[in-house]
């Protein structure tokens, strides 16, 4: 097995981090207060190229891999989650265009997301259907060559600030089967009856912009909709194996993070006449803490790998590494406002911002008790 970084990789997560430490941590506080999008970092992140991270090079993209991808996740997330969500999620929903779309919507979309110009978001769950994505009532009927979309969306990222969103509708509810006849189609904010009403007062990641959507009579043209009709959750699924280890790999950068800071915490508050960290419980913590990293990091890395590799395990390790980092990342953030005592109830430190930002990771792209049952199902080979 080979575990060591190429060149590349070494120097791209070098960048982002002088990146995350020079540019993202100042500002975080500020962000994380006002509850709002920190546009100029993600122009600024389009500069270095980590807004295209995954699209093609053909598109205008980097092209990176999953395990790129993941190194730059990681370190993004370790100076702040919620602008590090922002900033990698502008192209939030193009896995979907990538994979399945056409050449003219690759051509279409693709290079203004990849630029920064351009801001996208992916459309599934809703007020009644967040876990069960079967259950969604968005609809989409055909009216000749277009579509009518009627529904709404909740806690959509970018939902308020999004261009375009790759919306999960049902296209045909008579269709036999619980998972047929849902289809991917491309709405574009500026619709007539498309609507965002932004979410405020959220625990964590505040400078993420989430948003419900409401979509009345909302017409699109055919050419919107993203590969085969009726194919959708599907298509979603894949999407998943994807998004999920992306999310572990944001759990080993809160994880990161919280740790980093414990430890620079415990070398210099000092109790009884010495550092804490002299204390064997708080060395116990800091063992604890940085070697459940570890562990997460190679299942996600290893998540990673079968993503490029098409690995028939890849859905059980996609929900394996999402399970076990978030749930990492959560300890870690706890252990880290532990050991920062009172200091770390407070703004003052970053502590309880990354409390706040690691629970999250066990929510979104399906929750861990979701992650729990997808391992067991592919464990008995049970299938959807």
């Amino acid at each position: 097995m080979e575990f060591e970084l190429t060149d590349e990789q070494r120097q791209i997560t070098e960048e982002v981090g002088r990146f995350a430490d020079n540019e993202i941590r100042p500002e975080a506080k500020e962000y994380d207060r006002e509850e709002k999008a920190p546009l100029d970092l993600v122009e600024k992140g389009a500069e270095m190229g980590l807004t295209g991270a995954q699209i093609p090079i053909d598109y205008g993209g980097a092209g990176y891999d999953m395990l790129t991808v993941a190194l730059i996740v990681e370190e993004l997330y370790s100076a702040d989650p919620g602008i590090a969500g922002s900033i990698l999620g502008t192209a939030f929903g193009s896995e979907a265009i990538i994979a399945f779309g056409t050449e003219d919507q690759k051509e279409r979309w693709l290079p203004e997301l990849a630029a920064g110009e351009a801001i996208c978001g992916s459309a599934i769950s809703e007020p009644h259907a967040g876990s069960d994505v079967s259950s969604i009532s968005t609809r989409a009927e055909k009216d000749g060559d277009e579509y009518v979309i009627d529904g709404n969306k909740m806690w959509i990222t970018n939902g308020s600030i999004g261009d375009f969103f790759v919306v999960l509708c049902k296209t045909d509810p008579d269709a036999e089967g619980r998972y047929n006849g849902f289809s991917q189609i491309v709405v574009e904010s500026d619709r007539d009856g498309f609507e965002s009403d932004k979410i405020t007062g959220k625990m964590g990641i505040r400078a993420s912009d989430t948003a419900e959507l409401i979509f009345d009579d909302v017409r699109v043209p055919e050419e919107n909709l993203v590969g085969t009709e009726g194919a959708g959750f599907l298509q979603q699924m894949q999407f998943f194996d994807e998004t999920r280890t992306q999310v572990a790999a944001q759990g080993i950068g809160i994880a990161k993070g919280a740790n980093e800071r414990a430890l620079e915490y415990a070398q210099e508050r000092e109790q009884f006449g010495r550092p804490i960290g002299d204390f064997q419980a708080i060395q116990h913590k800091l063992a604890d803490m940085h070697t459940r990293t570890e562990a997460a990091r190679q299942l996600t890395y290893k998540s990673a790998w079968s993503v490029e590799n098409r690995d028939d395990q890849l859905t059980m390790l996609a929900s394996m590494a999402k399970e076990f980092a978030s749930r990492v990342a959560v300890d870690c953030a706890n252990e880290c406002v532990q050991i920062h005592g009172g200091s770390g109830y407070v703004d003052d430190f970053d502590a309880e911002r990354f409390y706040r930002d690691a629970k999250i990771t066990q929510i979104y792209e399906g929750t861990t008790e979701i992650q729990k049952n997808i391992i067991a199902r592919e464990l008995q080979g049970k299938g959807m």
